[in-house]
């Protein structure tokens, strides 16, 4: 929940951009007749818009999925790609805050300002957990205003992603409007019939408690039924501190907790050094569907981590670690 302003380099690429773009200003209409042009700014949104387009539209993803997606290098190439585009589709909650706004800015696309139809924001399609109801202020680190936008790990957001994809793209290119329904229902029904056995294989572990580095697994951690009891970070986005991840195995080990849960683009010293100390398993999760990958089989990897670990930790029944 970190965020960074885009830095000069990206201001100085934008002297000298506008002409190239009135050179190709106009061509994603001449693309919307035949093939939508789409561009979304994470993976998991990228596999989604692949399936529901079909052959009828190409998508191209703004971070790469080993990213995290808070901090986005802004690159010329990404300007020129939104400048093209018939649609944008992003995750909203100000979860692309601090490089995209200046991106669409650059790019001289009036398709993909906002309030126009080829600007589609995922976070509008789900209900959205963690709506702070008090103030919010710098001190209590980096809180999203809109609740936390981490949704896509949980599986029943994909497919409403998917669902709302289709019309939007629909509206926009109505000639392959059935196409986009018909792949968006194909894809609903794979992900509802994978659900029941990610949710068989986790049957077992309902109710067991984890830790996660970030306030990152909300949503997969509720569709899943682990109970997270805290963070190794201090507050979001604040790096972990000795006194928080003393007071962070302490508790891991009164409560046996088994598991950690952290995204690869984070540094896994801490996770590792706590997960030493507690006896606990630590899973270190892809954040986002890598490219041309399939969501579900991205969200089975996942499923398949956390099970097995668990299933581990339940087997050695190990005692906890009680190292200094």
């Amino acid at each position: 929940m970190r965020r960074r302003r885009s830095g000069s380099f990206l201001h100085i690429v934008l002297l000298f951009v506008p002409l190239a773009m009135t050179a190709v200003a106009g061509k994603g209409r001449a693309h919307a007749a035949s093939k939508l042009q789409v561009v979304v700014t994470v993976g998991d949104l990228g596999a989604l818009a692949r399936e529901v387009l079909g052959d009828a539209g190409e998508v191209t993803v703004l971070a790469k999925p080993t990213q995290d997606p808070h901090f986005v290098d802004a690159r010329p190439n990404l300007i020129l790609s939104l400048n093209r585009a018939d649609a944008l589709v992003s995750m909203g909650l100000d979860y692309e805050i601090g490089w995209l706004p200046v991106l669409v800015r650059g790019a001289r696309n009036p398709r993909l300002q906002s309030g126009e139809p080829g600007n589609i924001v995922a976070s509008t399609m789900i209900v959205v957990q963690e709506i702070p109801t008090q103030k919010i202020d710098r001190s209590m680190g980096d809180i999203h205003p809109g609740g936390n936008p981490h949704f896509t790990l949980d599986p029943r957001n994909a497919s409403r992603i998917a669902q709302g994809m289709a019309t939007r793209f629909a509206a926009l290119a109505p000639g392959n409007g059935p196409v986009y329904q018909k792949n968006a229902a194909a894809l609903v029904a794979r992900l509802t019939s994978r659900e029941r056995k990610w949710q068989a294989a986790i049957a077992g572990f309902r109710g067991t408690p984890v830790v996660t580095y970030h306030r990152s697994f909300v949503y997969l951690t509720s569709w899943l039924g682990l109970v997270e009891t805290d963070t190794l970070e201090p507050k979001p986005g604040i790096p972990p501190n000795a006194a928080h991840i003393g007071r962070v195995i302490e508790e891991m080990r009164a409560r046996k907790v088994p598991l950690i849960l952290q995204e690869r683009w984070y540094p896994s010293s801490v996770a590792e050094q706590v997960a030493s100390q507690t006896g606990a398993h630590l899973v270190l999760i892809p954040g986002m569907t890598a490219e041309s990958a399939r969501y579900d089989d991205h969200i089975d990897e996942i499923v398949t981590s956390i099970t097995t670990a668990l299933a581990a930790a339940k087997n050695s029944a190990p005692a906890q670690a009680h190292k200094p």
